[in-house]
């Protein structure tokens, strides 16, 4: 461990005390022993226990507020006293009756808050995951791939027309109206996403997309969506329409969530993006003229 990194770890322990005395004072209770037990855990567990461990603590102290009461089976890995974890609690006491884990009737909510953040304050601290934890995220998105093809493998024709049946039922109209506005070509504006993609075009480079896709060009003609107005029509012998097999791939990349586990995201190309901008505008459409309509029909 570097100097820069020991003093790193010292001042979250340091933030995470001062949070909690400042939380003690205003709940009329004490965080000596939470901090010492913090320090034990830090000591032989290290980051993990503030970026992954309390994480999990907040995580079963909200479910236990959904639920009503504690739940035994939550707070794994924590002594218990009576019907409540020991650790915060003295915050605990003020939310949960300590006999029988459950919620009181009035529960202080200033403990509510206390708990919560003296949990979830490191839960998305910007470190990067061990490999071994990259490694799994990964792993569980490529089962999670070949699971849903197994299931398009099982499915018959019959789960097929059932599908489109109930589709149909909750969508269709829906649907209907953005096929409608996309084969008349009404006010169709597509846009250019801030996130990267797997052509690697940033910012306006984008605006110079020379790259189309067979598939797109069916739909949104590239001489529509990507030349300013027809005065540019010879720009497009420089366009490329790629067939289904040429396409760029999409790239698969982790980004930061938490320490306990990356997000798995898959990076489209700027063609697909590009598209995909146009689709989601009509989508954001449709629904908040759902709702208009509602409210009118409401009032």
């Amino acid at each position: 461990m570097t100097p820069y990194q020991g003093g790193l770890l010292k001042s979250l322990l340091l933030l995470w005390k001062k949070v909690a005395d400042e939380s003690a004072t205003r709940c009329c209770t004490s965080a000596t022993l939470d901090f010492k037990k913090v320090e034990c855990r830090f000591e032989h567990e290290g980051l993990s226990f503030l970026t992954i461990t309390l994480p999990t603590f907040g995580k079963d102290f909200q479910k236990s507020l959904d639920l009503g009461y504690v739940d035994r089976r939550l707070f794994t890995g924590f002594q218990w006293k009576g019907g409540l974890p020991r650790f915060l609690g003295g915050f605990l006491d003020r939310v949960f009756d300590r006999n029988s884990g459950v919620l009181l009737g009035n529960p202080d909510i200033d403990a509510i808050l206390a708990i919560r953040q003296l949990a979830l304050m490191f839960s998305k601290i910007l470190l990067p995951c061990s490999d071994a934890r990259v490694k799994d995220a990964i792993d569980g998105f490529v089962e999670c791939e070949q699971d849903v093809r197994s299931a398009d493998i099982l499915r018959t024709p019959i789960d097929l027309e059932a599908f489109r049946r109930m589709s149909s039922m909750l969508f269709g109209r829906f649907l209907t109206r953005i096929d409608h506005q996309i084969y008349w070509d009404l006010d169709l504006v597509p846009a250019h996403g801030p996130g990267s993609t797997s052509d690697r075009l940033i910012g306006n480079e984008k605006y110079r997309l020379r790259t189309w896709t067979e598939r797109l060009e069916r739909i949104f003609p590239a001489g529509e969506f990507l030349l300013p107005n027809w005065r540019y029509y010879d720009q497009l012998a420089d366009v490329d329409i790629l067939e289904p097999g040429a396409e760029i791939p999409v790239k698969v990349i982790t980004v930061p969530k938490t320490l306990k586990t990356p997000r798995i995201i898959g990076m489209e190309p700027t063609a697909m993006q590009y598209a995909q901008q146009l689709i989601r505008r009509l989508i954001y459409r449709e629904i908040e003229g759902d709702d208009l309509l509602s409210s009118h029909r409401f009032f």
